[in-house]
C-alpha cells in the first residue's frame, strides 16, 4: 500500500531489465511532481495507475515530471502521460529521450569503435548492438520542457535544490530537501549494489568520451560535502547512512582496480581479456555492462598512473607500471 511520508510517496514499478523494479516518487510541492517515470511497458503503466489509486490520484493529477537521468527504466512512461505535461531535467537527457537519426548513428559508431579498441571478437558486435537498441525500445520519444542545473531550485519545489551527479549517466542529477537532508538520488547510489558508470559517446562539442568511473568517484566525494539524512534510491531500499556507504563503495572500487592491476603485472592484456577475467560467468550475457565496468577500472588506474597503454593495430593493450 503506497502512502505519503513527509510529502513524498514511493512508487515501485516493474521493468523488463535484470536490475528489477525501479522506484519513482511523487512530491507534494506547489505542483504535484513525479520524479522519474518508469519503463514504457503495459505492466509498468498498470502498476503506476494502481499505486496512484492507493493515494486517490489519477495520472492526470500529476502536474510535472523531473528526471534524475535518461535511462529507459526512468523515462519510458513519459510516452503514456499527457503530451502537455511539463518535463524537466539536465539538458543532457535530451539526446537520449528525443533521439535523432544523427545521434543514433553516432551512438552506434561510438560503440563499434569501443568494441574494436577493446579487441572484442566480431561475433559479439551484432548481439550487443541489438541489446542496446532493444533497451531503447522501453524509453520514450519526447522533449524536455526546460532544463535544471547545479544549485537550481526545481520548478514548483521550494526548499529543494538540484545537485549534478554525473557518472552512472552524464545527465544525472539528485534532488536534496535542505531543511531535513532528504535526498532523491536516482541511481547515483543504491543500497544493495554499486551502480555501473556506463560508457557514453563524447558530449556535444567534445572529442573524448567521458571517463565515467573517475567522474562517478568525484560525484560520490562531492555528496559527502552535504548534510544528508534519508536517501530515496532509484532501485531497492532507502539509505540511512550515506557517508558511511560512500566510504565503503570508494574503498571497494579501489580494491577492485588493484585486482585489475594485479592481472596486468608482467603481461599485456586487452580490455576483452581483462573483462573475461573479471566476469568469467557473465561477460557473454551482459557484455555491454561488463565492458563498461572494465573500461572504468582501467580509466581509474590510468588516473593513478598505475598502468600504461599502447596501441597494437586496431586495439589497445594494457600493462602494469
Amino acid at each position: 500500500m503506497v502512502e505519503w511520508k513527509d510529502g513524498i510517496a514511493k512508487l515501485t514499478l516493474p521493468t523488463p531489465f535484470s536490475v528489477g523494479d525501479v522506484n519513482a516518487y511523487l512530491i507534494k510541492g506547489d505542483r504535484l511532481t513525479l520524479v522519474d517515470a518508469g519503463t514504457k511497458t503495459k505492466e509498468s503503466w498498470e502498476s503506476f495507475q494502481s499505486q496512484l489509486s492507493d493515494l486517490r490520484l489519477k495520472p492526470e493529477d500529476v502536474e510535472q515530471v523531473i528526471l534524475t537521468h535518461d535511462h529507459p527504466d526512468h523515462v519510458g512512461m513519459l510516452d503514456y502521460l499527457s503530451p502537455d505535461l511539463e518535463v524537466y531535467g539536465h539538458h543532457l537527457n535530451e539526446r537520449w529521450i528525443n533521439r535523432t537519426s544523427d545521434f543514433e548513428k553516432e551512438h552506434k559508431e561510438f560503440y563499434e569503435k569501443i568494441f574494436m579498441q577493446s579487441a572484442i571478437p566480431e561475433q559479439y558486435f551484432v548481439p550487443s548492438m541489438k541489446g542496446m537498441k532493444k533497451a531503447l525500445v522501453f524509453s520514450c520519444n519526447r522533449s524536455l520542457t526546460g532544463t535544471i542545473l547545479e544549485n537550481d531550485v526545481p520548478p514548483a519545489l521550494p526548499g529543494w535544490k538540484v545537485i549534478e551527479t554525473p557518472g552512472h549517466a552524464q545527465s544525472h542529477i539528485v534532488l536534496l530537501r535542505e531543511k531535513d537532508g532528504t535526498m532523491i538520488a536516482g541511481d547515483t547510489i543504491l543500497a544493495g549494489i554499486s551502480p555501473n558508470p556506463l560508457l557514453e559517446p563524447p558530449l556535444p562539442g567534445e572529442l573524448e568520451r567521458p571517463r565515467s568511473l573517475v567522474q562517478y568517484n568525484t560525484t560520490l566525494k562531492k555528496l559527502q560535502q552535504y548534510r544528508v539524512g534519508l536517501v530515496y534510491t532509484g532501485h531497492g531500499t532507502e539509505i540511512m547512512e550515506l557517508h558511511r556507504l560512500i566510504d565503503k563503495r570508494l574503498a571497494r572500487q579501489h580494491d577492485r582496480a588493484m585486482q585489475v592491476r594485479g592481472m596486468l603485472e608482467g603481461r599485456e592484456l586487452t580490455v576483452f581479456e581483462i573483462c573475461k577475467l573479471l566476469f568469467p560467468t557473465v561477460y557473454e550475457r551482459e557484455l555491454n555492462l561488463t565492458i563498461s565496468e572494465t573500461v572504468g577500472q582501467l580509466d581509474y588506474l590510468q588516473s593513478l598512473d598505475a598502468i600504461s597503454v599502447r596501441e597494437e593495430g586496431d586495439f589497445f593493450v594494457y600493462t602494469a607500471k
